[in-house]
């Protein structure tokens, strides 16, 4: 086997132009390969912990991911609010730690208005456990000192440039976004930004956050979607009025012990007094997911095909070069070489391509990887793994080493089928 890896080596070196393309080829097929295969399951990873350290969510009875799809990432709008007195039953629940009500309905330019209390702040978490930070400014301050503050997402400010101390309208429902009509503004009651949240990766980005007595506040004067003809009240004395919330869109529940979740989760999901839906947020984001996922399956396989290209092409230079090594060949069939060691030696200079090709594959990707992770958990929160390759990923290197393996066999089997005379034989 010595001398056959020797002059495999020997041969490589003789073409290593040719042999150099070919291993940038494999190489660039097999990084794609990974690098997709990371991307995927870290994205995955990152959609399942949009929102970790919940235990529950609470809203409207309905379907469990059409709640998960409006509480958390702002899509679609719910059936129907839950009273106030029923948020304040669920948190007097024994094994309730802590709650943080959403209230919905508004926009702020096309832009989510998420009514909660500075608990959200304390409590919502993502990725591994990662709290919301701040780039710039603080979290509001309760009401009555709040009740006109506001913090915005990452995007929010990048978007529309805000910074803290700027003032911003909120509007009423869907209305008022880019390019929609401005009549359902609350321009008689601005916020004034007090915060502005680093990128998270999250919906949380595309959000402004108030409180929920600032809801309450910009519609003392509005009844049934629209303003009160006629009436007009303004900041300085819409604190006079009961500004305790009425109702919320949903809430996020922490418990004491998560193994109490389900004997909580029946308890909210039997209450008589209305009826509720309580639903674990891992669950249904995976369930969410399997809807979800169709794209990254596709990509894989759009990437796999790459794979199968840059072997192609393997096979192609290597099947192409036999023309030009049929006496060489031969003369190693005439100084005593058998077929099959003709055949072996063809088929171990394929792999060492191919081998050769993974490694470099390998060393793009994790370079690749240290440069763009920044770039990628920045922009789009996105936390990309730059350790050891995992065991999906082993399992299509060990597939791409076996594919490499039979596509060598296709020149082998070539250069074994040329006879001596066939080699020697001067042709014209």
């Amino acid at each position: 086997m010595t001398p056959l890896l020797s002059l495999s080596l020997r041969s490589i070196a003789n073409r290593r132009l040719s042999a150099l393309l070919t291993v940038v080829a494999v190489a660039l097929s097999v990084a794609l390969l990974l690098g997709v295969e990371r991307v995927r399951n870290d994205a995955r990873d990152g959609f399942a912990q949009t929102v970790s350290g919940t235990d529950l969510i609470v809203g409207a009875r309905g379907g469990a991911v059409q709640l998960l799809l409006y509480s958390v990432f702002h899509i679609g709008h719910a059936s129907n609010n839950v009273s106030w007195q029923s948020m304040q039953r669920v948190a007097a629940l024994p094994q309730v730690k802590w709650l943080v009500p959403l209230s919905l309905g508004d926009s702020h330019r096309g832009m989510r208005v998420v009514g909660t209390t500075d608990d959200f702040f304390r409590h919502y978490r993502h990725g591994e456990g990662r709290a919301l930070a701040f780039a710039q400014g603080k979290a509001f301050a309760p009401a009555p000192d709040g009740l006109f503050e506001a913090v915005v997402g990452a995007e929010v400010a990048a978007r529309f440039g805000y910074a803290v101390g700027q003032r911003i309208v909120l509007s009423h429902g869907s209305l008022g976004g880019e390019g929609g009509p401005r009549f359902a503004d609350h321009a008689d009651k601005p916020f004034t930004i007090v915060g502005v949240l680093a990128r998270s990766g999250t919906p949380v980005d595309r959000a402004v956050l108030v409180g929920l007595e600032g809801i309450e506040a910009i519609h003392v004067d509005w009844h049934g979607g629209a303003p009160i003809p006629g009436l007009a009240i303004g900041p300085e004395h819409v604190r006079k009025f009961d500004l305790s919330p009425k109702s919320v869109t949903a809430a996020l529940v922490g418990l004491d012990s998560r193994i109490a979740v389900f004997r909580v989760q029946r308890q909210i999901n039997t209450m008589g007094e209305e009826p509720l839906t309580a639903i674990l947020p891992g669950a249904t984001l995976q369930e969410l997911w399997s809807l979800v996922g169709v794209a990254e399956r596709a990509l894989l396989a759009v990437s796999a095909l790459v794979v199968v290209v840059g072997l192609a092409g393997l096979v192609a230079v290597v099947v192409a070069s036999l023309g030009e090594r049929r006496r060489e060949l031969a003369i190693l069939r005439a100084l005593g070489a058998s077929p099959p060691q003709v055949f072996a030696l063809l088929a171990l200079e394929s792999v060492l391509l191919s081998l050769a090709g993974i490694v470099f594959g390998l060393g793009l990707l994790y370079g690749a990887g240290a440069l763009a992770a920044p770039g990628l958990a920045a922009t789009w929160g996105l936390n990309l793994g730059l350790g050891g390759p995992s065991a999906g990923e082993w399992r299509l290197l060990g597939a791409v080493i076996a594919a490499s393996l039979l596509a060598s066999l296709v020149p082998a089997w070539r250069a074994y089928r040329y006879s001596l005379a066939d080699g020697l034989t001067i042709r014209i």
